[in-house]
């Protein structure tokens, strides 16, 4: 009986630890890592040297003031400030002692350590996306163009024989609208715009299910486009909504 209970502590010992250490990553739940953020908030500096947005202001303001409260507006939206100078350089040095240790890297605060290009925090990533953007657009503009000078219309209406115009107008917006706000999510990781990124591609994603099914199948008629589109459209919505205001769970996206 004396094991046995011993054994039921173990067990929700076990289960409290991991309800609080549930939101952390490896990298952020390294107590090497957090002594050296709560270090470098305190003071400023980061083995001697000086973090950029850390410095205690010169100015008329109180000196017990917040130095976030000094911040320039760009920095506030880009939400640049000591806390994530601080977070940065610390995650930056752990990994490279990781790496002198033989270890792999791991994921800091959800996310795997990149390292900064001036004011780019994914710099590569940023270009392709952009490029990407670039694509969908020429795509986007030739496709309007063979409609409106090549495609015969309808005399009655004005619009092209085919069917599937409008639709593919649809897709060509999602997706200049998606890789837009990925080239933006790469280039500044902020609240808003890692929400905006996950919420762009979820429609996107959506909406090609959507075209797939619809263009393989042939579907013409309203009715037909309705039964196929109203269930995947309940889904993507529902799906975008949980992401936004119950959880960002990338894993599952």
């Amino acid at each position: 009986m004396g094991l046995g209970r011993v054994a039921w502590l173990a067990l929700l010992v076990g289960l409290a630890a991991a309800a609080v250490t549930v939101g952390a990553s490896e990298g952020d739940a390294d107590p090497l890592y957090r002594t050296c953020v709560e270090e470098c908030e305190k003071t400023g500096l980061l083995r001697e040297t000086s973090v950029r947005l850390c410095q205690v202001p010169t100015d008329d303001h109180p000196a017990d003031k917040s130095w976030y409260a000094h911040e320039p507006l760009y920095l506030q939206w880009k939400e640049w400030n000591c806390k994530s100078e601080c977070r940065y350089h610390c995650m930056m040095e752990r990994e490279s002692e990781r790496e002198q240790l033989g270890l792999g890297s791991v994921k800091y605060h959800g996310k795997w350590p990149l390292k900064r290009s001036s004011v780019f925090q994914e710099p590569i990533s940023a270009a392709l996306s952009a490029l990407s953007l670039l694509v969908q657009f020429n795509g986007w503009l030739s496709f309007f163009l063979l409609l409106s000078y090549k495609l015969p219309i309808r005399p009655e209406t004005h619009i092209t024989y085919y069917e599937y115009t409008g639709l593919w107008h649809i897709y060509g917006l999602l997706s200049m609208n998606a890789w837009f706000w990925s080239a933006i999510y790469h280039s500044c990781d902020t609240f808003w715009t890692e929400k905006l990124y996950y919420s762009s591609f979820a429609a996107f994603i959506g909406y090609s299910l959507i075209l797939a099914i619809l263009r393989t199948l042939n579907l013409k008629d309203e009715a037909s486009r309705v039964m196929v589109a109203a269930p995947i459209l309940a889904f993507t919505t529902t799906h975008i909504l949980y992401l936004n205001f119950y959880e960002l769970d990338k894993g599952k996206f």
